[in-house]
Protein backbone atom coordinates (compact mmCIF):
# COMPACT_ATOMS: atom_id res chain seq x y z
CA UNK A 1 0.00 0.00 0.00
CA UNK A 2 1.18 3.74 -0.60
CA UNK A 3 3.13 5.16 2.15
CA UNK A 4 1.29 8.56 2.53
CA UNK A 5 4.31 10.69 4.24
CA UNK A 6 4.56 9.07 7.41
CA UNK A 7 4.62 5.07 7.43
CA UNK A 8 3.19 2.53 5.19
CA UNK A 9 -0.55 1.72 5.95
CA UNK A 10 0.12 -1.94 5.96
CA UNK A 11 3.46 -2.16 7.07
CA UNK A 12 1.90 -3.13 10.95
CA UNK A 13 -0.34 -5.30 10.51
CA UNK A 14 -0.76 -5.84 14.31
CA UNK A 15 -1.99 -2.68 16.49
CA UNK A 16 0.49 -3.82 19.02
CA UNK A 17 3.59 -2.62 16.37
CA UNK A 18 1.44 0.31 15.46
CA UNK A 19 3.78 3.44 15.65
CA UNK A 20 3.19 5.41 19.01
CA UNK A 21 1.47 8.43 17.44
CA UNK A 22 -0.95 5.66 15.43
CA UNK A 23 -1.69 4.59 18.75
CA UNK A 24 -2.42 7.61 20.48
CA UNK A 25 -4.37 9.22 17.28
CA UNK A 26 -6.48 6.60 17.53
CA UNK A 27 -7.15 6.58 21.18
CA UNK A 28 -7.67 10.32 20.89
CA UNK A 29 -10.33 9.60 18.73
CA UNK A 30 -12.05 6.83 20.53
CA UNK A 31 -11.77 8.65 24.26
CA UNK A 32 -14.15 11.85 22.95
CA UNK A 33 -17.24 9.46 22.28
CA UNK A 34 -16.85 7.19 25.36
CA UNK A 35 -16.01 10.22 27.79
CA UNK A 36 -19.35 12.32 26.09
CA UNK A 37 -21.48 8.75 27.21
CA UNK A 38 -20.65 8.97 30.49
CA UNK A 39 -21.57 12.17 31.23
CA UNK A 40 -24.72 11.84 29.50
CA UNK A 41 -25.69 8.75 31.80
CA UNK A 42 -25.24 11.03 34.60
CA UNK A 43 -27.60 13.46 33.20
CA UNK A 44 -26.15 16.22 31.86
CA UNK A 45 -24.66 17.47 28.54
CA UNK A 46 -20.92 17.00 27.92
CA UNK A 47 -20.67 20.23 26.59
CA UNK A 48 -23.10 22.20 29.63
CA UNK A 49 -21.05 19.69 32.58
CA UNK A 50 -16.92 21.43 31.09
CA UNK A 51 -18.79 24.63 30.61
CA UNK A 52 -20.13 24.68 34.03
CA UNK A 53 -16.64 23.58 35.55
CA UNK A 54 -14.97 26.35 33.22
CA UNK A 55 -17.08 29.03 34.70
CA UNK A 56 -16.48 28.21 38.42
CA UNK A 57 -13.03 28.60 37.74
CA UNK A 58 -13.70 32.18 35.42
CA UNK A 59 -17.03 33.14 36.25
CA UNK A 60 -17.75 36.06 33.69
CA UNK A 61 -16.54 34.76 30.12
CA UNK A 62 -17.88 35.94 27.12
CA UNK A 63 -19.33 33.46 25.34
CA UNK A 64 -16.91 33.41 21.83
CA UNK A 65 -14.20 32.88 24.66
CA UNK A 66 -15.89 30.02 26.70
CA UNK A 67 -16.36 28.15 23.25
CA UNK A 68 -12.65 29.02 21.98
CA UNK A 69 -11.33 27.16 25.51
CA UNK A 70 -14.01 24.17 25.33
CA UNK A 71 -13.27 23.76 21.46
CA UNK A 72 -16.62 24.30 20.18
CA UNK A 73 -18.53 26.56 18.23
CA UNK A 74 -19.83 29.79 19.80
CA UNK A 75 -23.05 28.17 18.22
CA UNK A 76 -22.67 25.17 20.21
CA UNK A 77 -22.03 27.02 23.59
CA UNK A 78 -25.27 29.55 22.49
CA UNK A 79 -27.69 26.13 22.35
CA UNK A 80 -26.14 24.63 25.73
CA UNK A 81 -25.89 28.23 27.28
CA UNK A 82 -29.85 28.28 26.47
CA UNK A 83 -30.55 25.04 27.88
CA UNK A 84 -28.66 26.18 31.23
CA UNK A 85 -30.19 29.34 31.93
CA UNK A 86 -33.58 27.62 31.28
CA UNK A 87 -33.07 24.80 33.44
CA UNK A 88 -31.74 28.10 35.92
CA UNK A 89 -27.82 27.04 36.03
CA UNK A 90 -25.84 30.40 33.96
CA UNK A 91 -27.41 33.83 33.68
CA UNK A 92 -26.38 35.46 31.04
CA UNK A 93 -25.02 39.30 32.08
CA UNK A 94 -24.67 42.46 29.74
CA UNK A 95 -20.84 43.50 30.51
CA UNK A 96 -20.29 46.35 32.59
CA UNK A 97 -17.21 47.52 30.12
CA UNK A 98 -19.21 47.21 26.89
CA UNK A 99 -22.85 47.44 27.47
CA UNK A 100 -22.70 45.02 23.58
CA UNK A 101 -21.00 42.25 25.44
CA UNK A 102 -22.49 39.34 26.87
CA UNK A 103 -20.81 37.56 30.00
CA UNK A 104 -21.62 34.20 31.29
CA UNK A 105 -22.28 33.86 34.97
CA UNK A 106 -22.72 30.10 36.99
CA UNK A 107 -25.75 30.60 39.18
CA UNK A 108 -25.73 28.63 42.90
CA UNK A 109 -28.33 26.18 41.31
CA UNK A 110 -25.14 25.75 38.62
CA UNK A 111 -22.77 25.23 41.37
CA UNK A 112 -25.02 22.80 43.22
CA UNK A 113 -25.45 20.92 39.90
CA UNK A 114 -21.95 20.56 39.30
CA UNK A 115 -20.70 19.60 42.79
CA UNK A 116 -23.60 16.66 42.54
CA UNK A 117 -22.32 15.63 38.72
CA UNK A 118 -18.45 15.74 39.55
CA UNK A 119 -17.90 13.20 41.89
CA UNK A 120 -19.44 10.49 39.98
CA UNK A 121 -18.55 11.90 36.59
CA UNK A 122 -14.90 11.91 38.19
CA UNK A 123 -15.04 8.53 39.48
CA UNK A 124 -16.43 6.92 36.11
CA UNK A 125 -13.41 8.61 34.58
CA UNK A 126 -11.05 7.85 36.80
CA UNK A 127 -11.76 4.02 36.43
CA UNK A 128 -11.73 4.71 32.43
CA UNK A 129 -8.46 6.17 32.50
CA UNK A 130 -7.06 3.47 34.88
CA UNK A 131 -5.30 1.28 32.68
CA UNK A 132 -1.59 2.17 33.01
CA UNK A 133 0.47 0.22 35.58
CA UNK A 134 2.37 1.81 38.55
CA UNK A 135 5.40 1.01 36.94
CA UNK A 136 4.29 2.95 34.04
CA UNK A 137 2.81 5.82 34.85
CA UNK A 138 6.07 7.80 35.22
CA UNK A 139 7.10 7.44 31.40
CA UNK A 140 3.36 7.90 30.43
CA UNK A 141 3.13 10.72 32.23
CA UNK A 142 6.61 12.20 31.13
CA UNK A 143 5.20 11.51 27.35
CA UNK A 144 1.69 13.23 27.59
CA UNK A 145 3.32 16.38 28.92
CA UNK A 146 5.97 16.52 26.08
CA UNK A 147 3.39 15.82 23.50
CA UNK A 148 1.11 18.56 25.31
CA UNK A 149 3.86 20.80 24.92
CA UNK A 150 4.23 19.96 21.66
CA UNK A 151 0.96 20.16 20.43
CA UNK A 152 0.88 23.76 22.28
CA UNK A 153 4.09 24.74 20.34
CA UNK A 154 3.35 23.57 17.22
CA UNK A 155 2.32 26.62 14.82
CA UNK A 156 -1.79 27.29 13.67
CA UNK A 157 -0.67 27.76 10.24
CA UNK A 158 2.05 26.11 8.48
CA UNK A 159 3.49 26.40 5.29
CA UNK A 160 4.71 22.95 3.98
CA UNK A 161 7.71 22.83 2.31
CA UNK A 162 7.66 22.35 -1.46
CA UNK A 163 6.45 18.75 -2.77
CA UNK A 164 5.92 17.43 0.77
CA UNK A 165 2.37 19.63 0.96
CA UNK A 166 -1.32 18.46 -0.38
CA UNK A 167 -0.72 21.18 -3.18
CA UNK A 168 -4.38 21.45 -3.27
CA UNK A 169 -5.52 18.37 -4.43
CA UNK A 170 -8.66 18.50 -2.00
CA UNK A 171 -7.21 17.73 1.30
Amino acid sequence: MKNFGFDDLEAFPSMEEWPIGRLFGLASRLSGPVVWRIIERHGISPTGFFLLRLLIVEDGLRPGEAAKRLLVTPATVTSVVDTLERNGHVRRERSYRDRRGVMLRITDSGRRLLAEKSGPIGRDLSRLYDVADEADEAAVRRFLLALIRQFGDHPHQETCSRGEGAEGEGA
